[in-house]
């Protein structure tokens, strides 16, 4: 067994579903759990004979995860777990356990840890104060100012962390050229919402009159400016602050309009604008956000920018965090509402909110990896053309795609398989697809034999897993592993050679049999049995994600596929059916990746009992998308913040937001 997961967020998939022991009519104990691994393990994981470093003596000893030094134990525990219930681990060639005595065990690692962790809830995370990313702060300045341009196109990338997103405070530093670019945009902004009639009224709400002096108008506008720039009621000392201002600059050059507009300059280059902020708690228990900061959350998560006044008004009134109220302003900030009966995947027949849209691009671009396309993934044009038509309508298909999976509340099995997809001109010609298709990608039902379907079926996706002049069913392979099902491969071991491309693998007639005499290396063996079959399942489609059935040296495709425990699959489709047997655990990781994405941080242990909690009503409610919304909304994780008291829990149940699944 190897180990290579760090130890936080590693319970996530241990937490299973508890309906297992009732399937297998099996239980286990620590005892037992002591014979199991001592049995099928300590031959070649033992103190004198640690492959991979892994001794595992110490746990035969005292098999128990205690609370105290869990961390690293919940670690160890992980890498046991995910090997034995994969069947993994024991290999082979070694003496095996029984399919009851593994299932018992499975669970029983999970009931040892989730009872450890998860019974008396969760520790919340302190107040979030952290800077928004580029993308939060185009959408802000775009909401704030109602401007139609990207206000930070001129700021410096934002870096991945936490579950691998750019809005992780982890990596949301800020430079002196952070403070020189913020600068520059809010004036150019500015400047340019004051140069349109339309926008300059919105925000100039009052102006000086007879019955109302420069200062008082002045009050006014920057009072209602600094309640949606700061995204919560501002004290008044902090109002006369920026008043202040104001009549200074009045008084240096009496220009009502070009004073507003700086005073404005320093309330968007000012921390209140630039950083999500929330109050400290003062109590030693968890306390609910407030509503505000609620609305803020919400928003940042689903729009990827502020509240709107839908939002403000609730909040105002301290409504928002009323769970009717909550649960129709998750469904309106989704998109949601019910399409004509006539038509129920025809968007385009109703109005909605395409807001949802920016964090659906955020979210797909950074979990697939497609983001690269175009950027670090440059096809080689060895392999076809690729044009800047084609690298738009590649990247926005899965975009569209979660947009409507989530607007129309459909399930997120469908992210696996379905058969429809979003596709414009450049695109459907690309996949063969007739009809009647623009610049613009619309839903397209999928012909029968396509090919397509889910996110496997995706241009994209195949190309962003692949090389620049060829495919590669080891970088397939490990895409799904890591991106769908969250069982990332380890590393390859240090001193082995990559794929060779000379002597006798020039020999061999497809990349199958150069892979297979890869796989003759000892050391390469273990993760590539894994890797390797489902890649080749994907081996259909070339770099570009056309469908083939040869290699660009005429070979044959062979898409059949074997994984370590005797399952065989070939093509696509049957791979896809593979995947939806393994469906939890992708709802599973999608659990995972999209609550770090709502956080903006890395998922801490008492996160993970949060996500299974989620998981567990996905499934319950049929996995609808709005199920797993909804859960990450409610979730401790989410509504709450820490205390002073540091060990302080909230429980993990809390009343359901109802969920229709159109």
């Amino acid at each position: 067994m190897s180990a290579h997961l760090p130890a936080t967020g590693t319970l996530l998939l241990l937490l299973i579903s508890t309906s297992q022991a009732a399937e297998n009519g099996a239980t286990f104990d620590r005892e037992q759990a002591s014979i199991f691994l001592r049995d099928y393990c300590l031959d070649c994981h033992g103190p004198s004979n640690a492959e991979a470093k892994l001794d595992l003596s110490l746990l035969v000893e005292s098999p128990t995860a205690n609370q105290e030094g869990l961390t690293e134990k919940a670690a160890l525990w992980h890498q046991i777990w995910l090997r034995v219930k994969n069947k993994e681990m024991p290999p082979t060639d070694a003496t095996l356990p029984e399919p009851p005595e593994r299932s018992a065990f499975t669970e029983w690692v999970y009931q040892e840890l989730h009872q450890q962790l998860c019974a008396g809830g969760i520790i919340p995370s302190p107040p979030r104060m952290r800077r928004m990313n580029r993308s939060e702060y185009a959408g802000t300045m775009r909401d704030l100012l109602g401007i139609q341009i990207d206000a930070g196109a001129s700021l410096p990338d934002d870096g991945a962390g936490g579950e691998g997103f750019d809005n992780a405070v982890e990596t949301l530093f800020i430079s002196p050229i952070h403070a020189e670019k913020y600068l520059d945009s809010a004036r150019n902004a500015l400047q340019y919402a004051f140069a349109d009639s339309r926008t300059a009224e919105q925000l100039l709400i009052a102006e000086p009159a007879n019955d109302l002096p420069d200062s008082t108008a002045a009050a006014k506008v920057l009072e209602a400016f600094l309640l949606r720039a700061f995204r919560k009621p501002v004290e008044n000392a902090e109002l006369m602050h920026y008043l202040g201002l104001f009549n200074t600059l009045y008084e240096i050059e009496p220009d009502y309009r070009d004073a507003v507009r700086q005073t404005m300059e320093a309330i968007l280059i000012s921390p209140q604008f630039l950083f999500l902020i929330e109050t400290p708690v003062q109590s030693e228990q968890p306390v609910l956000l407030s509503d505000y900061e609620l609305a803020s959350r919400l928003s940042y998560f689903l729009w990827n920018s502020m509240p709107d006044e839908r939002l403000f008004e609730l909040a105002a009134k301290g409504e928002l965090s009323d769970e009717t109220v909550l649960v129709g302003e998750l469904q309106r900030m989704l998109g949601g509402g019910d399409p004509p009966e006539d038509d129920k995947r025809q968007r385009s027949r109703r109005r909605r909110d395409d807001r949802v849209r920016y964090f659906a691009q955020n979210f797909v671009e950074q979990w697939l990896g497609t983001r690269a396309l175009g950027r670090t993934v440059i096809p080689d044009p060895s392999v076809g053309s690729f044009d800047s038509e084609l690298e738009g309508g590649m990247k926005y298909e899965p975009v569209f795609f979660l947009d409507y999976v989530l607007s129309q509340n459909r399930s997120l099995l469908e992210l696996l398989d379905s058969d429809y997809t979003f596709v414009h001109r450049r695109l459907a010609r690309h996949y063969g697809i007739e009809g009647d298709f623009r610049e613009q990608p619309r839903l397209t039902e999928l012909p029968e034999g396509s090919h397509r379907g889910g996110l496997l079926g995706m241009a994209a996706v195949l190309c962003v897993s692949s090389y620049p002049h060829r495919t590669s069913p080891v970088l397939r392979g490990k895409w799904i592993l890591e991106t769908l099902l969250g069982t990332p491969p380890p590393p390859a071991p240090p001193n082995v050679p990559p794929l060779p491309e000379s002597g006798q693998a020039q020999s061999a007639s497809s990349l199958r049999q150069r892979l297979e005499l890869h796989r003759q290396n000892p050391a390469c063996a273990a993760c590539h049995n894994r890797i390797d079959p489902l890649g080749f399942g994907l081996e259909n489609y070339d770099v570009l994600g056309r469908w083939r059935t040869e290699d660009s040296q005429g070979n044959s495709i062979d898409s059949r596929g074997e994984l370590p425990d005797g399952t065989s699959f070939s093509g696509p489709e049957e791979l896809k059916q593979l995947l939806l047997d393994h469906k939890d655990d992708f709802i599973r990781h999608i659990t995972k990746k999209m609550l770090g994405y709502a956080l903006g941080r890395s998922l801490s242990l008492e996160d993970t009992c949060a996500v299974e909690h989620i998981v567990q009503r996905v499934k319950s409610e049929n996995y609808a998308s709005h199920s797993l919304i909804f859960g990450i909304v409610q979730s401790p994780s989410f509504r709450y913040k820490a205390g002073t008291l540091p060990a302080a829990r909230v429980p993990l149940e809390a009343p359901s937001l109802s969920v229709t699944q159109n």
